[in-house]
């Protein structure tokens, strides 16, 4: 009789789990609060980019998010509230904007984010997963050219730690790349190697894939404690039933803190809140994932449509949906393209990503239970990250040697 492991948590993380823990012999259950796929695996920009090795504590960006907090269309906001969490959080945040951590940061997210490309071909092309996946690259695409040259401090940077530089574009080479481009721009990067999908047909195909399996979904059943003694859990109850597991794994995004009795242990994640919207593709659309530096606002075409997204909000778990944060996108796509958005908007999105103040996840075993795990944390990454952190937990679990090194996401480095 194959083992049961019980995974909490239905996002994009909690999926791969399940399905790298079916392939190493386990059977599996999924426990989600909501619907499956629902949350912030739902309606992000769908970037597989293994560009985006450097962690957001940077050089420079202490000052950067103080000047957005009194600029009145800031991409970046944070709402003034009693928390010491969260003060504690950006404070942690604040001293890691040096240039030693940011690359040693850089150098722990780097292996998920390479394995994971390598690893979405192969559910892709061996495992049939259809989620308009497509390997077009990323662009980078500028409107001031001191904002242009800005950045090639960073791509030298990205070239001698990382060996993933760009491809620097005048104004005329990135138009001709992408023509969906106006033609008054700076310039541009381009990332040759980075890749995209559809998210929400990416967590059809891939519940699909785990079902066939034999593998159990139970939605809208918000998890609420392990049943356990000795220091070991043995079922995990929910609002509903209670699922006996020989091994959990909890991956559940920006909402682990609230775990913290259950598994052992503070987890320092804060939701930071995206906005999304879709819609058909424009006449003139862009073949190309673009992100817009100056703006903060990504533009990525899909097969069967188009998405504008971004923003960051610390706001808790609010779940408002902001007219004038929509309103941000579409101001921060205006002035790059052609025909930077069309009717009808056919979704209003937000979702909470689970941010980590070193941008890293954490991968390892609850300090409380010694057959309980945790996958969270991934930040703005999750779905790049998904493939090689479902690998990576089910051969800590299986004991097999693991593929990249698991040291950098141990849960017990925030002291």
């Amino acid at each position: 009789m194959s083992k049961r492991a019980v995974i909490i948590g239905g996002g994009v993380i909690g999926t791969a789990c399940a399905h790298y823990l079916n392939l190493a012999g386990w059977s599996v259950a999924i426990v989600e609060r909501g619907a499956i796929g629902g949350g912030a695996s739902h309606g992000n920009c769908g970037l597989v980019c293994p560009s985006h090795v450097l962690p957001l504590a940077e050089p420079g960006m202490v000052g950067q998010a103080i000047k957005s907090l009194f600029a009145r269309n800031s991409p970046f906001k944070i709402k003034p509230r009693l928390d010491p969490a969260l003060w504690s959080w950006l404070v942690h945040f604040a001293l890691r904007c040096n240039e030693t951590d940011m690359i040693s940061g850089g150098h722990g997210i780097q292996p998920l984010l390479t394995s994971s490309l390598e690893l979405y071909h192969d559910l892709v092309e061996r495992e049939g997963l259809a989620c308009e996946f497509e390997t077009r690259g990323l662009l980078f695409a500028y409107g001031s050219q001191d904002a242009m040259d800005a950045y090639e401090s960073t791509n030298t940077l990205l070239g001698q730690q990382f060996a993933c530089p760009a491809r620097r574009l005048d104004g005329k080479e990135l138009v001709a790349l992408e023509p969906a481009l106006r033609d008054n721009l700076a310039g541009g990067w381009y990332y040759h190697d980075d890749a995209h999908l559809r998210p929400d047909k990416l967590m059809k195909a891939w519940r699909a894939r785990v079902e066939s399996n034999g593998g159990t979904m139970l939605e809208n059943q918000p998890f609420e404690r392990f049943v356990a003694g000795n220091g070991h859990a043995r079922a995990a109850r929910s609002t509903k039933t209670e699922i006996a597991g020989d091994v959990f794994v909890v991956a559940t995004g920006a909402w682990t803190p609230l775990l913290k009795q259950e598994l052992g242990a503070a987890i320092p994640i804060q939701p930071g809140k995206g906005y999304s919207l879709t819609m058909p593709q424009p006449t003139v659309a862009p073949k190309i994932p673009i992100i817009f530096p100056e703006t903060r606002v990504v533009a990525t075409p899909f097969q069967s449509g188009y998405r504008l997204g971004s923003t960051m909000e610390f706001a808790g778990y609010d779940e408002s949906i902001r007219p004038e944060r929509l309103e941000l996108l579409r101001n921060g796509v205006r002035d790059y393209l052609l025909e930077p958005y069309c009717d009808p908007i056919e979704e209003e999105w937000f979702g909470w990503r689970p941010m980590t103040y070193d941008s890293l996840p954490i991968i390892d075993r609850s300090p409380r239970f010694d057959n309980v795990w945790i996958a969270a944390g991934h930040n703005m990454l999750g779905l790049s990250m998904a493939p090689a952190t479902g690998r990576l937990i089910a051969e800590l679990i299986s004991g097999q040697k693991p593929h990249v090194d698991p040291a950098p996401y141990r849960a017990n480095r925030f002291g």
